[in-house]
C-alpha cells in the first residue's frame, strides 16, 4: 500500500484496462486504496526498461517513481521542487512527485510490450489487448 494513501476513501475500487477507441473492456482488476501497481516497457530510443509506478487514489493514480538506467530522449532529468533522483547502483529513480492522472493512456507497440505489475501479478498487456491496440487505464468503482 501506498503510504500516502493508505487507510482512505472507498473500497471496491477497480483498475479497468480498456480499448481507448471502442470502451471494451480488456480486464478488470480488483485494486483498493493505496493499491501500489507498475507498467514496465522498454524504451524505444535508449532500448532500456523503463518502471512507472503508481498508487490508486480515489479516482485517480499518483505518481510514485519512475525507474530507469539511461537517459535519453523523453527522459526527464530537471527535478521539480521536492522531486528526488538516487541511483542504486542498477538504476536510476525518480520519486517525490506530486502528480495525479485520472487516467494512464499507451499504444502498445509491436516490438516491445508494457508489463502491469500488480499484487503479485505480471500481465502482458500486448499479450491481453494485442500488439498496436491503444488502451486507457481508469480507477472505476468504489463511489
Amino acid at each position: 500500500m501506498c503510504a500516502a494513501c493508505a487507510g482512505r476513501g472507498p473500497s471496491g475500487t477497480r483498475i479497468v484496462i480498456r480499448d481507448a477507441d471502442t470502451g471494451r473492456a480488456f480486464a478488470s482488476l480488483p485494486a483498493a486504496e493505496g493499491t501500489v501497481f507498475a507498467i514496465e516497457f522498454l524504451h524505444s530510443v535508449n532500448k532500456s526498461p523503463v518502471r512507472d509506478t503508481f498508487c490508486v487514489q480515489g479516482a485517480a493514480f499518483a505518481a510514485l517513481s519512475t525507474r530507469f538506467q539511461a537517459f535519453g530522449a523523453g527522459m526527464q532529468s530537471d527535478l521539480a521542487p521536492g522531486e528526488r533522483l538516487a541511483w542504486d547502483g542498477e538504476a536510476l529513480e525518480l520519486s517525490g512527485f506530486d502528480r495525479r492522472f485520472s487516467e494512464l493512456r499507451f499504444v502498445l507497440a509491436p516490438a516491445t510490450d508494457h508489463v502491469l505489475y500488480i499484487e503479485g501479478r505480471e500481465l502482458s498487456l500486448k499479450g491481453l489487448c494485442g500488439a498496436n491496440a491503444h488502451i486507457v487505464i481508469q480507477v472505476e468503482g468504489g463511489n
